[in-house]
């Protein structure tokens, strides 16, 4: 990717001209660029004049196979996605691809719905292993653009020194500190001043996946080895060989996943769900927590083996609360960042408004301060960022989200929403709570603008891609009127692309 600012590129190679046809159609309003070839010479050379980040690429072409042109691929650029499509139920070829790399497989005809959900994560996989993350910026520079570790207090200088010393050995590091504090950059940093820089970089969440699935995204399962298990799936460590998995929140890790874990990392063995092969793998484990893990452990929360295994080296990031001196430096980044990114020309912070920075206590950490940043920008008319444009949560101390007029959920609402569930004895209120969140949330920002979803996405956060798959997983279409559903789209019915 040849900058933050540029288009991504998803180049689509499939010598059927209707697979390409309706690949234009299904991502015709996008915010990346769409690229197709019909030939294995087709795609090589647009792979050599293009900055292609993520390959939709069918296994059979009329003058090669898909798997020899995938290493061909990875030779030219080890960094990009590739995601294989096939016909029929023989996927042998592409399973040996995902062990070289590849990112996943999908059978035909394809679920465009599922291609948009993979192509979006291609992108994001690209993006961490591309852009780079400036680590101490030098005095009174400020980047537009891209991720960057900010900070001048000797707790951030600590980091800085850290990051240098361990990242080109091959140890197992432990992130820690509060949300929002940067541990995702550091993790990105090792990575990219590390030797294994060429090779893959993923990244799991294991507070954002269920248990019942945080086993299979991490080792894969065998055919038939659960309910659903329609296929062989090659998980991440068997994916990342010879790359870098970042682990995000591994204090949320059941007991059972600990004891799988202690032996991948104390042998670089495992076996998939339901298989009984050991799979021997080289991968380099960064991990991160915001929880306190020697609690956990006196607790028997969490095993003291491998805290220890993953103690191998520990590098601690201080809350934004405990960086004063840091703040001015960041609010300059961020606004330069916002400005860039939203085409504003906001030149300075209010005295006023500068007075409330210092004295928010930012519990959502630097995260929280870009965000804050961001919504200013958003709102500010003229060069000049003034108290009035800061959200409403800094401007008024008492402040919460219960007297907010319009608040997402009353309280007694939301009180009689979850009691109703418990009785009914649900299984899955933590899911069906997110549900109804996101789907009162993004029915109002898109009723703000006026189905503008261009303009959700920036007032939201995301990109448009994510948006788009929230809404169809949410059963929100975008018309004259936004309307709330939990019927899904019928698989005959036309893509919605407005």
């Amino acid at each position: 990717m040849s900058g933050a600012a540029a288009s991504p590129t998803l180049l689509v190679v499939d010598d059927d001209p209707s697979v390409r046809h309706v690949f234009d159609r299904v991502f015709r309003e996008r915010d990346f660029r769409l690229l197709t070839a019909k030939s294995a010479a087709d795609a090589l050379h647009l792979v050599g004049s293009e900055d292609v980040d993520v390959v939709i690429l069918d296994l059979v072409l009329p003058d090669g196979s898909g798997l020899e042109l995938f290493q061909k691929f990875r030779a030219a650029d080890p960094r990009i996605g590739v995601i294989f499509i096939t016909a029929g139920g023989a996927s042998d070829t592409a399973i040996e691809a995902m062990k070289l790399g590849a990112l996943d497989y999908l059978l035909k005809p394809l679920d465009y719905g599922k291609v948009r959900a993979l192509v979006g994560r291609a992108f994001e996989i690209r993006r961490l292993m591309s852009e780079p993350v400036a680590v101490a910026p030098p005095a009174g520079s400020t980047t537009s653009s891209g991720d960057a570790l900010i900070g001048r207090c000797a707790a951030m200088q600590d980091v800085y020194k850290a990051i240098g010393r361990v990242a080109s050995q091959n140890v197992t590091v432990l992130i820690r500190g509060e949300s929002g504090t940067g541990k995702e950059l550091v993790a990105r940093a090792l990575y990219q001043h590390g030797n294994r820089a060429d090779a893959a970089f993923m990244v799991v969440n294991c507070a954002a996946i269920p248990e019942t699935l945080l086993e299979s995204e991490l080792f894969g399962h065998e055919k038939g080895s659960f309910t659903g298990a329609d296929r062989r799936r090659i998980g991440r460590f068997e994916q990342c060989s010879g790359g870098t998995l970042f682990l995000d929140e591994i204090g949320d890790m059941s007991p059972i996943l600990q004891s799988k874990m202690l032996r991948v990392l104390q042998e670089q063995t495992f076996e998939r769900v339901g298989g009984n092969d050991t799979i021997a793998t080289d991968v380099r484990v960064l991990a991160a927590t915001n929880r306190d893990l020697e609690a956990m452990v006196a607790n028997n929360e969490f095993r003291s083996d491998l805290y220890y295994r993953l103690n191998g080296y520990t590098i601690a990031l201080p809350p934004l609360r405990q960086r004063n001196e840091d703040l001015d430096l960041l609010v300059s980044h961020f606004l330069a960042r916002a400005n860039h990114e939203l085409g504003k020309e906001v030149q300075r912070v209010a005295q006023d408004a500068r007075e409330i920075l210092e004295k928010y206590s930012w519990p959502g950490n630097v995260r929280e301060l870009q965000s804050v940043i961001r919504q200013a920008v958003l709102q500010a008319e003229g060069p000049v960022l003034l108290r009035d444009f800061l959200p409403v949560s800094l401007q008024e101390p008492g402040w919460s989200m219960t007297s907010m007029r319009g608040a997402i959920v009353a309280e007694n609402e939301w009180d009689r929403f979850v009691d109703d569930r418990l009785r009914e004895g649900t299984t899955t209120l933590y899911d069906e709570s997110l549900d109804r969140m996101e789907r009162h949330l993004l029915s109002r920002v898109l009723r703000h603008t006026s189905g503008n979803q261009v303009e959700a996405a920036q007032l939201l956060g995301i990109t448009r891609t994510t948006l788009r798959t929230k809404l169809q997983k949410l059963g929100i279409t975008v018309g004259r009127v936004i309307q709330e559903g939990d019927a899904q789209p019928s698989p005959e019915a036309e893509p919605d692309e407005r």
